[in-house]
């Protein structure tokens, strides 16, 4: 009987240490959490005011809109957003509308150059066309503002999307994907500033002369990614792709 006596007391104080550890663990968790709170609610005060204190810079200067965007991101928030997914900080810094204003002005650009280039857009030709269409009292934008403004409209399912061309990023603008032989065909017209015929392609490709030509004409028929000149003075027949142009100013 004692021996039973002495095993019970042993087991309650096992039992105690745990209950202990149990509480103890308990409260260091709810310290913790007590002291990440207020770090997160002094970090959310100090963003605040720099945002209050930054706002003319954040909204015209691209390079200090996107270090400020990753100061947010740290904290799981948007201010750039719009509206909805951009909350007070949207409405405090002015710009629940930004990303939307600027994603209407990139389908705007697209769709007005679309029957001149088929719907594929050089990314710095479409930021050039933004900003006049913005004119300087919007601020500057740049590349990163353009893709993030893309990709809220992706869900509207009209087939714009940023594409890599020859080490090049374009804007398609329509639903249809780009097969091999486009790719390919614009990947050449971007190294020689947009003219291409066929025997570049027999050439650069080693495809043959009737599926060079099937391709190309593919391209402007079909696809209207092409322009031809059947006055072309060295080929008598060219093309040219317009979204591998470097524009004038």
């Amino acid at each position: 009987m004692h021996r039973r006596g002495g095993g019970i007391a042993a087991l309650q104080r096992q039992e105690q240490s745990q209950r202990s550890f149990v509480e103890l663990s308990h409260a260091l968790s709810e310290s913790q959490v007590d002291h990440l709170h207020a770090q997160l609610t002094h970090f959310r005060t100090a963003l605040a005011r720099f945002a209050a204190t930054h706002r003319h810079s954040i909204r015209r200067d691209p390079a200090f809109r996107h270090a400020f965007q990753q100061m947010c991101s740290s904290i799981g928030v948007d201010p750039l957003a719009g509206p909805r997914k951009g909350g007070w900080w949207a409405e405090m810094l002015g710009m629940a509308d930004w990303q939307h204003e600027l994603g209407v002005q990139i389908v705007d650009v697209c769709v007005t150059t679309r029957d001149r280039n088929g719907g594929l857009i050089d990314i710095a030709e479409l930021i050039r066309l933004v900003t006049k269409l913005r004119g300087l009292a919007d601020g500057a934008i740049d590349e990163d503002d353009v893709i993030r403004s893309i990709k809220t409209l992706q869900p509207l399912g009209a087939g714009y999307h940023v594409v890599d061309i020859a080490g090049r990023k374009m804007v398609r603008s329509v639903v249809k994907e780009l097969d091999h032989d486009q790719t390919v065909i614009l990947a050449i017209a971007t190294q020689l500033g947009g003219r291409i015929v066929p025997d570049v392609l027999i050439e650069r490709a080693s495809w043959s002369h009737d599926r060079a030509a099937a391709a190309l004409e593919n391209m402007l028929t079909r696809d209207g990614l092409c322009w031809v000149d059947d006055q072309d003075e060295l080929s008598g027949r060219a093309y040219w792709v317009p979204s591998a142009i470097k524009w004038d100013e």
